[in-house]
């Protein structure tokens, strides 16, 4: 089947990464003889599911995608770090009635809330996560607070501070930790409310009907979700800031009628979201963001195995063959006949231009490949950078004619962040 190809119009142009980063070596040794100056700005990819965005609320997915990328890249001009900007981000999305994750969530089988959330620093390479948690607004602010802990150290007696909190225990940890506990009435809306309602009765029908046309019913329902705009997944944000660090964060209502207890890949590591700066082993920062079906995305670790995938020169094909192998086919999955996700990538590296005159002054600066790729119908993105008036978004979608979990789509583009250095 077809695969998209387009690389969207943007700032700045393609750049060989890999020869950059070399040029970091020497920028090092220099700062360790002049006061560390804080760098402001940065970049921000954000999305807003991957499933199937209806025509008719297209503008509000991408209104709600904006105001989270102005939120990052706010904190980001006031000098926050990557990881504040992506938290902050997230917030944005969560507290959106138009998105499944914190406020609107999809309600479970019980008629509940139970929210997943996690976030990784690219720094530190700390990582926190709460899953199947009732009664927080933004459970992505309580994965933060987790991060922030461990960053501490060890607890009394030597204890090892926790990374992964869930249910009741999570919930008694945010109260514990100044975190305001929200009803969990006032978590739902009145679309996740109809949403409920409307899915209970398909299931009652389903089960007063003979077991000979439940299959029929079952693959009727099937065809109805994917064009069901109530079934988005996961929401989630990259950031990678002017002093090089990168973060990601994802949250999550997790699927509708789900068992209560059920954890998504939102909270799993290595599954929902990835950061991790550049080192000696790894000549780019990346950072992933993932939504869709949690269990193909846990079952195949799809955030970690796209950002190992950009360390390969050219990104663009690096996505779309670890999309293709390690995703739609990969063994994992096999016996599925549709695997269903979507994530969002960047990577970075740093570069620096010489003086062309005595006079005339350095530039330094980072220069960041963005990616998006799905299996599903469609995917809202935005993107934003410092340089930036305002964010641009897009809804992705699969080329028509094509099946959804057996084809995937691919796009992104290029921005380089400059900063001129006297």
């Amino acid at each position: 089947c077809g695969v998209m190809r387009g690389f969207s119009r943007y700032a700045g142009v393609m750049e060989n990464l890999k020869n950059s980063a070399e040029e970091q070596k020497p920028e090092k040794q220099e700062s360790s003889k002049k006061p560390k100056r804080k760098a402001l700005g940065g970049f921000v990819l954000v999305h807003a599911g991957a499933g199937y965005h209806s025509e008719s609320k297209a503008k509000e997915y991408k209104h709600v995608c904006k105001r989270a990328c102005q939120r990052a890249v706010d904190r980001l001009n006031a000098g926050a770090l990557a990881l504040e900007a992506v938290s902050a981000a997230l917030v944005e999305l969560e507290d959106s009635p138009f998105t499944n994750a914190g406020m609107g969530s999809n309600l479970n089988l019980s008629g509940k809330i139970e929210c997943d959330a996690s976030i990784m620093d690219g720094k530190s390479l700390q990582y926190g996560a709460v899953g199947a948690i009732s009664g927080v607004k933004n459970p992505v602010l309580l994965a933060n607070r987790l991060l922030s802990e461990a960053q501490r150290g060890k607890l009394s007696a030597g204890r090892i501070p926790p990374c992964f909190l869930v249910g009741q225990g999570a919930h008694e940890w945010a109260v514990s930790h100044g975190i305001t506990p929200c009803p969990p009435e006032k978590m739902a809306t009145k679309f996740s409310l109809s949403a409920y309602r409307r899915n209970k009765r398909k299931m009652e029908l389903a089960e007063n009907m003979e077991a000979e046309h439940i299959q029929t019913k079952k693959r009727r329902q099937s065809s109805e979700t994917e064009n069901d705009s109530g079934c988005l997944d996961t929401v989630g944000a990259v950031v990678v800031d002017l002093e090089g660090n990168v973060a990601a964060a994802v949250s999550s209502g997790g699927i509708a009628m789900k068992h209560p207890g059920r954890v998504g890949q939102a909270a799993h590591y290595g599954c929902g979201c990835w950061a991790e700066n550049s080192c000696n082993m790894n000549p780019y920062s990346t950072a992933v963001s993932t939504s869709g079906c949690g269990e193909h995305l846990i079952r195949t670790m799809l955030a970690r195995e796209c950002a190992a995938a950009m360390q390969s020169e050219d990104a663009h094909q690096a996505l779309l063959e670890a999309m293709k192998k390690k995703f739609i086919s990969s063994p994992f999955l096999a016996s599925e006949d549709r695997v269903l996700g979507g994530v969002i990538v960047l990577r970075c590296g740093r570069f620096a231009e010489a003086p062309t005159a005595p006079s005339s002054k350095s530039i330094q600066g980072i220069l960041v490949e963005f990616l998006w790729s799905h299996t599903t119908g469609s995917m809202c993105v935005g993107y934003m950078s410092s340089q930036d008036s305002k964010a641009k978004t897009h809804i992705s979608r699969l080329p028509s004619g094509t099946v959804p979990g057996q084809c995937l789509a691919i796009e992104g583009g290029v921005c380089r962040l400059m900063s001129v250095v006297d």
